[in-house]
Order: C-alpha cells, then structure tokens, then sequence
C-alpha cells in the first residue's frame, strides 16, 4: 500500500475511484454547487406519496421544510437572508433520507467545516471544487465548470444546520451569466444501536432562487443534464462521511498523517480535527473492550429517525 492509501486508511483506492466516477461537486455543507446546478433536476412536482430514500420536490414537504426553520432563534439580517430565498423560490429539492454510521462528534465536526472535506478530496485527487473559509462560518467555493458561490451558516446546533448561498453561474452550459442565492437546511437524527454505535440520518432540503430571467432558461437548460447527479452526489457525501469514521476507529495513524497534509485549510482547524480523529478511535477501543464478552447482538442496519420522515 502506498502512502496516499495509508494516510487515508480505508478512504483510499477504493472511495477515490469512486468519488471520481461520480464526480463529486459538493460536500455536506457546500451545497451551494447542488443547489446551482443539480437542483434544477427536480423541476417537476412529485405525486403520490414521496419515498424518503429517493429524492422529491412534494409541495408538502416543502411546507414542512418551511415550517421546520426556527426563525425565533435567527437575528434579522440571518431572517431576511431566509426570507429573500423563500419569496422566490425557482426550485424546491428534498434530498434522499440517508442513514450512516458514523461518530456524531467527527460528523458534526466535518459538516461544520466543509473546508476539510473538500481539502481532503484534494489530496486523495479526486477533488471537482476549491473551497476555502474566508471569515467565521463563511466559506468561498469556485467549481471547474463554472460556478462561484460564497456560503454562510446562518444557524447551527446538534440537530440542524442552516446555509445560505449567493452565486454565479457563468459557464459554457449558458450563453449568459446567471445569479442568484439558495437555502440548504439540513436536519440530523442520532440513534445509538445495541452495538455502541451511533447511526446518523441526514435530511437535506433545498432551495434555489434564480434572479429575474435566468430561471426558465436554468431548469431547461441543465436539467437533462444533471437529473442523475444531484441525489447521487449526497449520497456518496454522506458515504464518504461514514467511511471516514470508520477510518478513525480503524486506523488512527493513517488518519493523523492525512490531517498533517490538509494544507488548505487553517492551522487551528487541522488541529481541531486531530482531536476529533484521536476522540473517534479512542471511543472505538473502549466500545470493543465493553462488549468483547457479550454474546453478539442483531442491529438494525439503517435504523431511521421517524421525526426526519414528518
């Protein structure tokens, strides 16, 4: 094994040719590169009763994702960022429910610095984006084809996080550049199995609202283009988010040797993740020493949060 693989255990050879097969534009909290050119794949209204493993774009759910945003805990610029989004929205997207095992701390931890991700994508080679933090929960993305986003937290706690997006699309795909922002709320449910593990489900809406006279020319334009991409790439998002949980339990060292080669991201933000990693393996060795003398258990292997499904 060479050395790329071992500093990134087993998010190697494996998770790198499968990152690059489905050319990942996005990380958890960068949806901003979903938003702008995947959410228009879900133009059409779903009927009948939506499937939480496959993506939708349910009038009611877009209700009850309206619903869920806790505007009392927002400040007023933060309320009328959300509201902006809202008054005019050209594409509505719930992406598929997912599930994954995977540390609450590390997941936490990589959603709120989407920087990581996308650095460590980088040195695994398969990165499509460039992401970095320019101020305290902003974050500047510029993606190969076209499109450049600014992202802000506006809100987060243990179970949601909110992101707000400005963009520009001025790629080949139109004649003309398009602005624009989004919303991307995502809500998270833990379950911890009889096995000691935590299993992670992971619900994302979006929206996306085009300026005056982009949107009809947006959703006919990229639609057919990007309709099988934009569920897939959560998908494997939430996947890459697993496998390197699974990493820290596993393989600390090559864990602690990749954060040593994140370069793009800041010096305090790579010895936060150090920490994380090490916490990760160290919950991992006194979980296996509890139950290495218990009988073995059946668990559940998508455990769901109900209250996500609502």
């Amino acid at each position: 094994m060479n050395d790329q693989n071992q500093d990134s255990g087993g998010t190697g050879c494996h998770a790198r040719h499968r990152l690059r097969r489905n050319r990942v534009r996005t990380c958890l909290a960068g949806l901003a590169i979903v938003l702008v050119a995947g959410f228009a794949s879900a133009a059409s209204p779903a009927t009948g009763v939506p499937d939480a493993t496959q993506g939708t774009s349910s009038s009611a759910l877009r209700k009850n994702a309206v619903q869920s945003i806790p505007f009392d805990k927002l400040d007023a610029d933060s309320r009328a960022k959300v509201n902006s989004v809202l008054s005019n929205v050209s594409v509505y997207r719930r992406l598929p429910i997912r599930v994954v095992n995977c540390d609450p701390d590390l997941y936490l931890f990589l959603v709120r610095h989407p920087d990581v991700v996308v650095n460590i994508w980088e040195v695994l080679g398969v990165a499509q984006i460039q992401l970095r933090q320019v101020d305290i929960d902003t974050f500047r993305i510029v993606e190969a084809e076209g499109t450049v986003a600014t992202l802000e937290f506006l809100y987060h706690s243990r179970d949601m996080q909110i992101v707000h997006g400005k963009w520009t699309y001025t790629g080949p795909l139109l004649s003309r550049k398009i602005t624009g922002t989004c919303l991307a709320i995502l809500k998270t449910g833990y379950t911890k199995g009889s096995d000691g593990k935590y299993y992670i489900t992971s619900r994302v809406d979006g929206f996306l609202s085009v300026d005056s006279g982009g949107a009809e020319m947006l959703v006919r334009t990229l639609q057919p283009l990007v309709v099988k991409n934009v569920d897939n790439n959560f998908i494997q998002t939430v996947a890459f988010l697993g496998s390197m949980s699974k990493t820290a339990e596993v393989n600390l060292g090559g864990m602690q040797r990749l954060v040593g080669r994140l370069t793009r991201v800041q010096s305090e933000t790579r010895q936060q993740l150090s920490d994380v990693v090490a916490s990760v393996a160290q919950r991992a060795t006194a979980n296996a020493t509890a139950k290495k003398d218990e009988p073995p258990e059946r668990v559940a292997s998508r455990p769901q949060d109900e209250a996500l499904r609502q």
